[in-house]
């Protein structure tokens, strides 16, 4: 039945066209999407783009917005359900009659129309003149679609997916005889579907928002792009992200090597791409399956991201037979190669707005998915970490959010067994609902009994002084925190606020740091409220100890007086990179003799605590707010204390020196790394500990999802050779350590290793041998327990992971030897 849609095409698809070169895309983009439970505008993206502008080049950028106001656009809520958004991008005005009268009034029922406003693009510095948009809230005329369905014998199918098919060949036919198979560019569909627009330009995805005037324009979900550098000349918006089918439109990190084979198949179903980049064909394809074969998401994502080898075999018997047939139906289709996929959607049948996020098998591009669960729910996913937090902290700095966190965050496993590499979020616009689930439908949730701390004014509050309680221990305060209220824990917090600086600082990092039991309370929110406490010491409350400086003043740093005095950088305003950057701004202060550096409010700059040197072995750096790629990059004897999570290379190369982490790292962590001492509190993403060689000692307490130490060449850590320690080891949302039921998800653990060690503890004897390329388990020996024994102390009274907790299971006191494996490379 489907198949008539696409035979239907046969009159405007050349049967015989030939596959056109490529424009190669190389990876790095920098993606990012937005699903809410209430519309939200577009400047909430803005600082989040900027914050990756290290992604783009200014070749290319866009946004789509679906789940618009009917307001905003000047028409009513029925013509905004009902009519397709057709928007008419043209570059040369001298066209715009003729098309208008041999596509628009030709095809269309027009209830109303207008040109876009937006700003002066040389102002912008944007160096190509976007080009004008048409909008037109148009529906197929009625003679027209019946004369349609008569000819290609659709009567079977529902009028309104015929009327799909009509807008989708009809923007093809514009798209290609004036955009694409002349020299000269005249005009292009930039989006066509229903309650959903699609803005793209030759620049950053920012400017997208800044030129067309969207700072205050609403959606429920928002997707945004970044294009890296490009081989061929990116000279117009079309082969910008993002591209569209009807109702849906996607954006793209990465690149795949099959495009000519996805063409021809795409060839065979009479589709053909007209832009010459792989995101069109991925937007093809998507749009075939979802739209045309109308495969559920489950099945369209094991399509384009098959699961593969041992997570295939750990799928139900069942499961698995479908997914062998998808599997061998699109084994051409499915895009190869280093890809992340974010596609913004509306699905009008099901009454959805969709935020769809997949991720390539192999993990190859980084991607970090979170949910928050408060007055309004929220999805949010992105190339990092730091670029969801700038949406989060935009929202809460307006009183639209009750968190600078979200509840939750996650990285999804590609074409595996446990979320199938995908997440979906879903709004509901007929029931008012908003949920999230993974690939095969299980749901993303939050513990509904605990609260958010929204502020209330109060003229009664009790204060709790502990200022000058010489015996007030944080450990007793820490386990009773999970039977106070909200009024009673801030109460506590303001009284420390009011010891002396140092003493508040490092009682408040503390609380700030550890996991633990936060009872009715959001743990989102307390976070919340004890970095507001930091920062309010940082800029109000240091004494003399204390150097404060901010990027507006950094002309003015002196020399250190003492190796005691702590130089406290407020990093709000330095650039990400470059001359200015926070990075050198920190060389120069060490070189200046300055040994204790604080530096908060970060916001995703990149490369800190690069370039200091060798033997920087008396230098500690304490890092707040949200750091960015290639932390502690090339390190030599300093020390890094990261006070939350990191991004992606951090430690590359490292050589020597300590590097603690209060959350998790993302991918490629300790890249070709040569030593030091790490320690991790959460997981790592894909691929840490690539091609390690030397002494690296790191102990990571959560998990890695794939590829752990991948090519490790360490030599034998019982002769001075590096190791990793694993510990499976997750935190429930009540904030409180807990064994998790896979130790290692992935199947390539210890691949292609020559050299050093992997100690992983597996306390339900949960590991397999299809697990190793490479690799052999072997019993712990005495020495190897004398060797890691005083790292795994050192981590207790880091992050209060204590021996009695790793060697206890269900209650049961073991013995090392039970609980950890070690993995060496196989003869």
């Amino acid at each position: 039945m489907n198949n008539k849609l696409l035979k239907s095409r046969l009159r405007i698809i050349e049967k015989d066209f030939k596959v056109k070169n490529k424009i190669e895309a190389e990876g790095g983009c920098g993606v990012i999407g937005l699903a809410s439970s209430e519309q939200l505008e577009g400047r909430y993206l803005y600082q989040a783009l900027y914050q990756m502008k290290n992604r783009g080049n200014r070749k290319g950028g866009g946004i789509a917005a679906v789940g618009l106001s009917n307001i905003q656009l000047g028409v009513s809520k029925e013509m905004l359900n009902n009519c397709y958004i057709f928007q008419l991008a043209i570059l040369n005005e001298s066209y715009k009659d003729e098309i208008e009268k041999g596509y628009i009034s030709e095809f269309f029922e027009v209830y109303d129309s207008y040109k876009l406003e937006h700003l002066d693009h040389q102002k912008l510095g944007l160096e190509v003149r976007p080009p004008e948009i048409y909008r037109y809230f148009i529906k197929v005329r009625e003679d027209k679609l019946k004369k349609f369905i008569r000819e290609n014998e659709l009567e079977d199918l529902p009028e309104d997916k015929v009327e799909e098919e009509m807008i989708w060949q009809i923007s093809f036919m514009l798209n290609k005889k004036y955009y694409s198979s002349l020299g000269e560019k005249r005009a292009m569909v930039m989006s066509s579907g229903k309650n959903m627009i699609v803005l793209k330009l030759v620049g950053y995805g920012d400017e997208v928002i800044k030129y067309y005037k969207l700072d205050d324009f609403k959606a429920h979900v928002w997707i945004g792009h970044h294009r890296y550098p490009t081989k061929g000349k990116v000279w117009h918006p079309g082969g910008a992200h993002p591209f569209v089918g009807v109702n849906h439109a996607l954006v793209h990190n990465g690149d795949f090597s099959n495009y000519h084979p996805i063409v021809e198949y795409l060839k065979e179903r009479n589709y053909e791409p007209l832009f010459l980049t792989d995101t069109e064909v991925a937007m093809l394809v998507f749009d075939l399956l979802y739209r045309v074969y109308e495969y559920p998401l489950e099945y369209l994502i094991e399509a384009l991201a098959p699961t593969l080898e041992r997570d295939f075999y750990k799928l139900p018997l069942e499961k698995r037979k479908i997914y062998r047939e998808i599997q061998a139906l699109h084994m051409t289709s499915s895009p190869d190669g280093p890809w992340f996929f974010i596609i913004a959607g509306h699905d009008p049948r099901l009454k959805q707005f969709q935020l769809i996020g997949i991720t390539d098998t192999s993990m190859l591009r980084p991607q970090v998915f979170s949910y928050l669960d408060a007055n309004m729910k929220l999805g949010i996913v992105a190339s990092e970490r730091q670029a969801i937090n700038a949406i989060l902290r935009d929202l809460y700095e307006d009183a639209r959010i009750p968190s600078l966190y979200a509840d939750k965050y996650w990285v999804a496993r590609g074409g595996s067994h446990t979320d199938g590499g995908a997440f979906i979020y879903v709004y509901n616009y007929e029931k008012n609902k908003f949920e999230c689930f993974n690939k095969f439908g299980i749901k993303i949730t939050i513990p509904e009994y605990q609260e958010h701390y929204y502020p209330k004014l109060s003229n009664n509050q009790k204060i709790f002084n502990i200022k000058d309680d010489k015996n007030f221990d944080i450990d007793t305060f820490i386990k009773r925190i999970k039977d106070i209220g909200w009024e009673e824990l801030l109460s506590y917090i303001e009284s420390i606020k009011k010891r002396k600086p140092r003493e508040a600082i490092e009682l408040l990092t503390r609380l700030y740091d550890l996991p633990y039991n936060t009872g009715m309370k959001r743990r989102s929110s307390i976070k919340t409220v004890l970095l507001k406490a930091l920062y309010e010491i940082f800029d109000k409350y240091l004494d003399q100890e204390y150097k404060l400086i901010d990027f507006y003043e950094k002309d003015k740093l002196h020399e250190a007086e003492n190796s005691i005095q702590t130089l406290v950088i407020d990093s709000k305003y330095f650039p990400s990179e470059g001359e200015d950057s926070l990075s050198r701004f920190v060389v120069e202060a060490y070189k200046m003799g300055w040994r204790k550096i604080i530096v908060y409010n970060m916001r995703g700059q990149r490369f800190l605590g690069c370039g200091l040197g060798p033997n920087s072995d008396s230098l500690r750096i304490d890092v707040y707010g949200d750091s960015g790629d290639y932390l502690g990059s090339g390190l030599d004897g300093a020390e890094i204390y990261v006070h939350g999570s990191a991004q992606d290379q951090v430690a590359q190369i490292m050589k020597r020196g300590k590097l603690v982490i209060y959350g998790d790292v993302g991918q490629t962590f300790m890249y070709s790394s040569k030593g030091g001492e790490v320690y991790v509190l959460g997981s790592a993403a894909g691929r840490p500990l690539i091609n390690s060689v030397g002494k690296p000692r790191v102990i990571i307490n959560g998990t890695c999802l794939d590829y752990l130490a991948e090519s490790f060449m360490a030599g034998d850590p019982l002769k001075g050779g590096g190791f990793v320690i694993l510990n499976s080891i997750g935190i429930s949302d009540e904030g409180e350590y807990y064994n998790l039921e896979d130790p290692y998800p992935g199947g390539n653990l210890f691949s292609l290793a020559s050299g050093g060690a992997i100690y992983i503890r597996d306390p339900y004897n949960k590991l397999e041998e299809n697990q190793l390329h490479g690799g052999k388990y072997v019993k712990l020996s005495k020495e190897d327990w004398d060797l890691i024994l005083p790292y795994l102390k050192n981590n207790e009274k880091l992050f209060n992971i204590t021996l009695e907790f790793l060697l206890t299971v269900d209650g049961e006191k073991k013995t090392y030897s039970e609980i950890y494996k070690k993995v060496i490379p196989a003869k």
